[in-house]
């Protein structure tokens, strides 16, 4: 694990009002799953699109072109206005403190399982963090957890982080037979539909389905919702 690294510029994802998301630098879009494997869970990679320097990512959940914008919002209405906190992560994170790592967590939850391991969940981790397993067992569920939500620091304030080329990851969740979010990685700025920067992060999971209650992130609602892309 490295400190963080200096934001790359080119890649962006632009929100239109009531309407997608604009993916703009040539980003690498593949599909995975989300899979289980003992007590914890796993990403399998499913396919890679091709690239392309700009594409629209469908956010109202009707698209007959998933996971691509097919102009669906327009005809159903669509209202995406975006909810979520402008506070720095720093400030909303809440700081669990263990015995060599102390845990951030800002409860942002996507679902995606991966603060589970066949050790227990990442929280308890953090409890046992002066066993040198433990510590780097909690470090890696939480740079799998794609909301940015969970993020560990040692005693000296440095974060530990994954560096990832700048990517999005189109999810599936047979386990729960339901579509996921959009999970983005490698500090790929966001811009609000009013044209303002959201802050920076490594990771991110935007909202697909249309129905989130933290817009424009993820917040689950597609598991309730039984949100499927695909008939």
């Amino acid at each position: 694990m490295k400190r963080e690294t200096q934001v790359k510029t080119n890649p962006k994802i632009r929100i239109v009002q009531n309407g997608p998301y604009v993916v703009t630098g040539n980003v690498l879009l593949t599909e995975k799953s989300i899979e289980p494997k003992g007590k914890g869970y796993v990403y399998k990679d499913l396919c890679s699109f091709p690239r392309k320097e700009e594409y629209h990512l469908c956010r109202c959940g009707k698209t007959k072109d998933s996971p691509f914008c097919d102009g669906a919002h327009e005809a159903s209405g669509f209202h995406g206005t975006e909810v979520a906190s402008r506070a720095p992560y720093a400030e909303r994170a809440q700081v669990f403190v263990g015995p060599e790592l102390d845990l951030m967590d800002d409860d942002r939850c996507a679902y995606g399982r991966f603060c589970h391991t066949k050790d227990g969940n990442v929280w308890e981790l953090i409890d046992n963090s002066d066993d040198p397993e433990c510590g780097e067992e909690a470090i890696n569920a939480a740079c799998d957890c794609p909301t940015g939500r969970l993020v560990v620091v040692d005693k000296s304030g440095t974060l530990f982080e994954r560096e990832y080329e700048p990517s999005i990851d189109i999810v599936q969740d047979p386990e729960k037979n339901v579509s996921c979010g959009i999970f983005v990685k490698g500090k790929i700025p966001l811009e609000s539909a009013d044209g303002s920067a959201y802050e920076i992060q490594n990771r991110y999971a935007l909202c697909r389905c249309g129905a989130s209650r933290n817009t424009p992130f993820c917040d689950a609602t597609h598991v309730p919702k039984r949100f499927r892309d695909k008939p």
